[in-house]
Order: C-alpha cells, then sequence, then structure tokens
C-alpha cells in the first residue's frame, strides 16, 4: 500500500481535484482509499438514530451497516488524535491511500495552491511537497507546477511519488 498527500488550505479546490484524480487512478486499476484530517468536529451520524444514541451513551465504537456501505465511528472522548500510521493501519488492503491534511507528516504531498483566494502557500513550510497545482508560483526555488486541467502528468506524478507505507 502506497500513500500521497494532497495539500491546500482551505478553499483552494481540493476535494475538486480528487474528484477528478480519483477515477484516473481508478481508470489504471488501482484501489484508492483516502484519509481525511479536519480540524473541525465531524459528525456521519444523526442524532436520534440508535447508532447515535448508543455512541452518545458511552461506546467507544460503533460499527453501522446498512445494504451498500458501512461506517465505523470511533470516539476520542478526550484521548490524542491517533497518528497518520495508526490510521493507515485501519485502512483495509489497497493500492494507493490518498491523504488530505496531516500537514506535519513527511511523505510526498501535491499542493493546491490559487493565488485569487488570498492565503499563502503552505510550501516551504510543510514537509513532503513535491509539486503544485493551480497557479504558478512565481518563486525560482518552487517545486514543479501543473495546471489543474493537466490530470495525464497529475496522475503519473502521484504514481511515480507516493510511498509505501513503512518505507
Amino acid at each position: 500500500m502506497k500513500v500521497f498527500g494532497i495539500a491546500g488550505r482551505s478553499g483552494m479546490g481540493k476535494t475538486t481535484l480528487l474528484e477528478r484524480l480519483i477515477p484516473a487512478l481508478r481508470d489504471r486499476g488501482l484501489r484508492v482509499s483516502l484519509i481525511k484530517h479536519s480540524h473541525k468536529d465531524i459528525e456521519v451520524d444523526r442524532p436520534g438514530k440508535d447508532s447515535y444514541r448508543l455512541r452518545e451513551a458511552g461506546c467507544q465504537e460503533v460499527l453501522l451497516l446498512g445494504r451498500t456501505r458501512w461506517a465505523l465511528m470511533h470516539e476520542l472522548r478526550g484521548d490524542a488524535e491517533p497518528d497518520l500510521d495508526y490510521l493507515l493501519s485501519r485502512i483495509q488492503d489497497c493500492d494507493l491511500v490518498l491523504v488530505e491534511g496531516f500537514k506535519g507528516g513527511d511523505f510526498p504531498k501535491l499542493e493546491v495552491w490559487r493565488a485569487a483566494v488570498g492565503k499563502p502557500m503552505l510550501w516551504p513550510e510543510w514537509p513532503g511537497i513535491v509539486a503544485m497545482v493551480g497557479d504558478a508560483p512565481n518563486l525560482a526555488d518552487a517545486p514543479p507546477h501543473f495546471s489543474a486541467a493537466e490530470l495525464a502528468p497529475l496522475v503519473e506524478l502521484v504514481l511515480q511519488e507516493a510511498r509505501e507505507v513503512g518505507a
């Protein structure tokens, strides 16, 4: 299993890029999974439903199974957020795990950046940024740059730069 990151500040277009990149990787025969880290509280269950009520009653984990999907919810209950290695160990076998977030993680990443959003680049402060997509930064030492319209070269970049987990 290999890992590759998609990085960028909020509103830069990471999800839009991933919506195009994932089908292109699947067209290459890859089984692709995703880990998304959010600094916001997330809720995947609905208040009033049995699973929500039992989780709120104190379960550490609740696995919800339906006809078309299942989800495992784990309550941190004040514990520290797990690191990426732990989360990767929870992902079922696949060829590639795309990771959004985990800015401190030292794994290869593609930064999505658009000047119009008005937020600074993550590069060079974030480790692992091997290329950028979006507006071309006006810096001589910036990593290689791709247009968001250049899907084929982005797929090749991901395939070339993705790192084997544990390597």
